[in-house]
């Protein structure tokens, strides 16, 4: 058995590093140029925001909107510290402040609201997003209101967007694994027996909404070192909406399923630049036919493994062979 966990470990370790190698090779050769390195960093930070929302509801079965919100603390933050200590040290410590207010805001909108349920805990969420964006459209003289902060240093490359979205997956992959996790799946299955087996689903929600936030807190601050410019509103109802969508489209309890979900809807965006009017048509129509034919999402629960490939591999030989 531990000859089992070993090797596939060590194929894990061998697919993270080939996937860095290969990315980072296309760029130093430039084949990916400037735009579409710009397509890679919104498919990274698209990933840690899926991922970390479908934590909050995909596993524990929270309907949550306000993952933007925590996004827009993470970005601001970031970038105040970044524009007065231009350095990676200053990135650095800009990313983590940026990842801990939003987790603290996290933890304070969450252990109120969490206690609701279905669609009032939606519109709780919701309003929580947009009582953040008006705070920072109202703070003139640290946020430059509606006009938003420019010339932010940029830091982030590919070797960090790397660290931080397989950072962000492996802690969501270990927690998921660990009681804690089975804790937060249980309550999404049923809350009530959860509680009547004596778990203590208030904490447990508001674990999941602080790590959540947590991340969202990172792919704020990530997005606010590569794009140089940020203003509230790029931060408001429809990219929660977007977040979500992601998350649907690959399932919803499928860390997988929000990979593949980020990097689909990234090169289907890509490709309808020109027609901005006609993406969020597209997402409508997206949620539909997914809502009508496949309401569980591309993958479901389920996840893509090594081990998946090896068995369809072995498949695919032993049809080679019967022929």
């Amino acid at each position: 058995m531990r000859g089992i966990l070993n090797k596939q470990l060590t194929q894990r370790i061998i697919f993270m590093l080939l996937a860095y190698a290969i990315v980072q090779l296309l760029v130093s050769t430039n084949i990916i140029n400037a735009y579409l390195q710009a397509t890679l960093v919104t498919i990274c930070i698209n990933i840690i925001l899926a991922v970390s929302l479908n934590l909050i509801t995909g596993f524990t079965g929270q309907f949550s909107l306000g993952h933007a919100g925590f996004m827009s603390i993470g970005a601001y933050t970031c970038a105040l510290i970044t524009m007065r200590v231009p350095t990676i040290a200053g990135f650095l410590a800009g990313v983590l402040m940026g990842a801990v207010m939003a987790a603290l805001v996290g933890f304070l909108v969450g252990l109120p609201t969490l206690r609701l349920r279905g669609d009032y805990l939606a519109i709780a969420t919701l309003g929580m997003s947009e009582i953040i964006r008006i705070v920072f459209i109202n703070l003139d003289s640290i946020t430059n209101g509606a006009a938003g902060l420019n010339d932010i240093p940029r830091f982030v490359n590919w070797p960090w967007l790397y660290v931080f979205v397989a950072g962000t997956i492996l802690l969501i992959r270990n927690l998921l694994k660990s009681s804690h996790g089975r804790a937060c799946i249980a309550i999404r299955e049923d809350e009530i027996a959860a509680e009547a087996m004596g778990i203590n689903t208030t904490k447990y929600k508001v674990l999941a909404f602080i790590i959540g936030a947590f991340c969202a807190g990172i792919a704020g601050a990530l997005y606010s070192s590569y794009f140089y410019y940020i203003k509230p509103d790029l931060f408001g109802f429809l990219k929660s909406v977007d977040i979500l969508v992601i998350v649907v489209l690959g399932g919803l309890g499928s860390i997988s399923g929000s990979v593949l979900a980020a990097v689909l809807l990234a090169v289907v965006s890509t490709y309808f630049q020109s027609f901005p009017e006609i993406r969020m048509i597209l997402y409508a129509l997206i949620l539909v036919i997914i809502m009508i034919f496949r309401p569980q999402g591309l993958l479901g629960s389920k996840e893509i493994s090594i081990s998946m490939f090896n068995r369809m591999g072995k498949l695919f030989a032993f049809g080679k062979g019967e022929k």
